[in-house]
């Protein structure tokens, strides 16, 4: 998986304010809102994957294309609203970004072993041990979040090494989301590396 948020060189106060005081308003309802109804199809759409997978040790092409734009659309939002980018995230899961990028590359063949293991166990060995390294990442994420808003409300700039780190944190998140949604075998590092 290939995940980045475009680091700017200056951003802009005006959006900071707004996005903050009534980004939930204008982003986050309308996003919200289809992605509600979308994510219903998502689920509809890896409940079958599961079944095909399973029988065939493929995941459908279009069905893996369809989710990795959901995650891209996602992460839209998510780069927007975390104040990461500036501009108004697209909507749908054809919207594109000049500014957030992500990829997943499609597996020729997944293990139907693999596949039974994480439904059965999956929230043991993956869930319980990543839940606990992002929960004490993401107190850390939501500081460097706080003290970066008040970076670029004075100065305009978003520190890049604490950019990077907001983005590690969405990285590694995605990354458990592509594991246990069966669209790849890897086991998801515990890092928000590249």
């Amino acid at each position: 998986m290939k995940f980045t948020i475009q680091h700017q060189e200056r951003y802009s106060r005006g959006q900071l304010l707004l996005r903050s005081f009534f980004g939930f308003l204008y982003i986050g309802i309308p996003h919200v809102f289809l992605l509600f109804f979308v994510g219903i199809w998502a689920a509809i759409l890896m409940f079958c994957a599961w079944w095909v997978v399973l029988f065939t040790a493929k995941y459908p092409r279009g069905m893996f294309d369809f989710q990795v734009k959901l995650y891209n659309w996602q992460t839209r939002l998510s780069a927007s609203m975390y104040n990461l980018v500036d501009g108004y995230p697209a909507f749908g899961v054809n919207g594109k970004s000049d500014k957030v990028f992500l990829e997943a590359e499609y597996p020729e063949k997944l293990s139907r072993g693999l596949l039974l293991l994480r439904l059965l166990f999956g929230y043991f060995y993956v869930m319980i041990p990543h839940a606990f390294c992002l929960f004490f990442r993401a107190i850390g994420t939501y500081i460097v979040m706080f003290l970066a808003w008040w970076a670029v409300l004075f100065t305009g700039k978003y520190p890049a090494s604490w950019h990077a780190f907001v983005v590690g944190q969405l990285r590694w998140g995605l990354r458990i989301n592509l594991y246990l949604g069966f669209m790849t075998d890897q086991y998801p590092p515990f890092s928000g590396k590249e």
